[in-house]
């Protein structure tokens, strides 16, 4: 019989909508520094983690210069926010169809522990997960592979286990690439349909409930 196939699912703008969020903490944080960049520059770079998300806007000369404090005020300014964030429709839906298939999952997420530790409740799904990642368990983040690596490694997988990554950004398709998993998103990252296809995208599906519905048609049927 062969092994289930591990889903390692993104959590920030894939099962929880808060990208929109994330871009406002990163403009109050910066411009708390003196550093203004246009919203919608910001947001193109979310999903990407926050060591390298300054750089990628500023460049090197700005993250050498207030990186470290940009990423402290940002946490802050995430925690002013936290509350407005809601799930996604089918969340968790999505994670018990993963399951009911057998399936094992593993929501990686590159997020500050105490922010995962909050969407897993707000989901109510930390008895559908087999692990849970956040920014301390790698040293890079997306859109390098390492946290998808470090998903397969929390269930004790080879890194050529039979694995589907889901995602909301070309961020997440990309790490997906590098660590050599085929990868699925959702819309709600706010990506055009022909970035995430032309990053990799496989399938491309509005709300995790959409994909919940259409699993079948999956790596994950």
């Amino acid at each position: 019989m062969a092994e289930p196939t591990i889903a390692v699912l993104d959590v920030d703008g894939t099962l929880v909508d808060s990208n929109y969020q994330h871009a406002l903490a990163w403009y109050r944080a910066l411009r708390s520094l003196g550093e203004t960049f246009p919203v919608w520059r910001i947001h193109r770079l979310i999903g990407m983690g926050g060591d390298q998300l300054v750089g990628a806007l500023g460049g090197d000369e700005v993250e050498a210069r207030i990186g470290d404090q940009a990423r402290e005020r940002w946490v802050e300014e995430v925690d002013t926010l936290i509350g407005e964030i809601a799930p996604l429709p089918g969340a968790r839906d999505l994670l018990a169809a993963i399951k009911d298939r057998g399936h094992r999952l593993v929501l990686a997420s590159s997020g500050q522990p105490q922010h995962v530790d909050r969407f897993v409740d707000l989901l109510g799904v930390r008895d559908l997960a087999d692990a849970i990642t956040s920014s301390e368990d790698a040293e890079a983040s997306k859109p390098a592979p390492d946290l998808l690596q470090v998903a397969l490694q929390k269930l004790g997988a080879s890194p050529d286990a039979d694995s589907v990554m889901i995602g909301d950004s070309v961020w997440d398709v990309e790490a997906a690439k590098k660590a050599g998993m085929p990868a699925i998103v959702v819309r709600s990252g706010g990506f055009g349909d022909d970035e995430l296809r032309d990053a990799g995208a496989i399938a491309i599906y509005d709300t995790p409930a959409d994909l919940a519905t259409a699993l079948d048609d999956t790596p994950l049927a």
